[in-house]
């Protein structure tokens, strides 16, 4: 098979197991964002170098959001699980074997969530194969994956074959790991699984810039970079700012929600209100206990169902609901858009589209682009020493799969480890000193 794109020429001999890989040197890195959502993967990307040849989503709120911040990226709103990989060649505009550098996705997740109610057989689960699949298809230098962390149990391990098997058969040399936002300068705790793979070469895994705190075990990473920053420093100058400020109207509360926001410190959650002034559904999930017989997978996470956040920490994860659950750490209100989108590191320019509760939600499922920009970084460094490379393997293989720093594991993931080093031969790595190096 030989492809001669014009960034890049790709001829694997038959019946050998090599790839002659060869970059044109001075060629922008071309990036494709699949399920783009408010656009914080292609955000972070364009910081790190990469120029934006395609966004695509179903969502008319996403759509809306990134043409209004990227209007020149092509934009496809359509079903992906519908499309090929010449679709979204056309779409880009990519011509004569032409391919994007990158190709990146972060499929939805609610169907993983620990937020709500797991549910395995939910058709967005599938969508973690069509990106493998349209990888497999496209055969980008490199590809980009990042997910909830509930991607790692879900369907007890078959979303990370759904994900790994195609990637591997099409030569992919990849890494999987759990890692924190936090941990690379984010002001929220968030875990998220990012997966990254490359043709040819062992792709760098981004060195760890900042020490976590605020959570229990988020310390295991590091302790000794600098800390991450807290919720003042970052949205702290916002109290005082006008409400004209696009997406800061902090609406007033009134009834119960005045009474719980007075009585509730920070740090402090539903669970250290009266009983009079908690929410029914909290007191229903507060009793609950394991011994009822519930699956796991249905339990969901922490009721704690409202929170008022400390201003000497980092955020909890920003989610959709974060407008309707974080209160201020000083003011009786609830978190605004803009001080969401300030905790996911969008920048203060940054509009997002719709009604508020479709901006929340835009921003809640966002891949900060904090984030995104320090393994968009690390994948341009990739790139660029590729481009002296001659002959290179294809074989694909899983580098290192880290699913948790901590020493135990429950009881799931451990059978999922298991079956993970039977299927490609590679077991759990020391994720501080194998996957996530640290800056010296």
């Amino acid at each position: 098979m030989t492809l001669t794109p014009e960034s890049s020429t790709l001829i694997r001999s038959s019946p050998t197991d090599q790839l002659l890989w060869q970059q044109r040197p001075g060629k922008e890195p071309k990036a494709m964002d699949l399920f783009c959502g408010a656009g914080g993967l292609s955000l972070g990307l364009k910081r790190a170098g990469f120029s934006s040849v395609l966004a695509v989503d179903n969502w008319s709120a996403a759509q809306e959001t990134f043409e209004c911040n990227f209007p020149d990226v092509p934009f496809l709103l359509a079903d992906i699980d519908q499309l090929q990989g010449g679709d979204l060649l056309d779409a880009a505009g990519l011509r004569g074997g032409e391919r994007p550098t990158l190709v990146t996705g972060g499929p939805p997740c609610q169907g993983f969530s620990s937020a709500g109610k797991r549910k395995p057989k939910d058709p967005r689960n599938t969508l973690v194969g069509t990106f493998a699949r349209l990888v497999a298809e496209l055969m980008p230098p490199f590809f980009l994956f990042e997910n909830v962390e509930g991607f790692l149990t879900a369907g007890r391990g078959s979303a990370i074959f759904a994900l790994l098997d195609p990637i591997l058969e099409a030569g992919y040399q990849t890494h999987l790991c759990k890692v924190n936002a936090a941990n690379y300068g984010v002001p929220q705790l968030r875990k998220r699984v990012i997966a990254i793979g490359a043709l040819g070469i062992e792709p760098s895994f981004p060195a760890l810039t900042h020490s976590a705190f605020g959570a229990p075990g988020a310390h295991l990473a590091s302790r000794f970079l600098p800390r991450t920053p807290t919720i003042h420093e970052t949205i702290g100058d916002l109290e005082k700012v006008p409400a004209c400020l696009d997406g800061h109207l902090r609406e007033p509360l009134e009834g119960l929600d005045l009474q719980r926001s007075v009585a509730l410190k920070p740090g402090q959650t539903m669970r250290n209100l009266p009983i009079d002034l908690q929410h029914e559904s909290y007191s229903r999930r507060a009793n609950r206990r394991v011994r009822d017989g519930m699956p796991t997978e249905r339990r969901g996470g922490a009721p704690a169902g409202l929170r008022r956040l400390r201003p000497d920490e980092p955020s909890k994860a920003i989610t959709g609901s974060a407008i309707s659950e974080f209160l201020h750490p000083f003011l009786d209100g609830f978190l605004t858009i803009r001080e969401c989108a300030r905790l996911q590191t969008f920048p203060d320019e940054f509009s997002f589209m719709g009604t508020k509760n479709e901006q929340a939600l835009l921003i809640g499922n966002a891949v900060p682009p904090g984030l995104a920009e320090a393994f968009g970084r690390s994948l341009l460094h990739d790139y660029r020493a590729s481009q002296v490379n001659k002959i290179l393997s294809t074989r694909g293989k899983l580098l290192a799969f880290s699913p948790t720093l901590s020493v135990g594991m429950s009881p799931i993931l451990t059978e999922i480890v298991v079956h993970v080093k039977k299927r490609y031969g590679v077991g759990t790595r020391d994720m501080m000193q194998t996957q996530l190096p640290l800056n010296a």
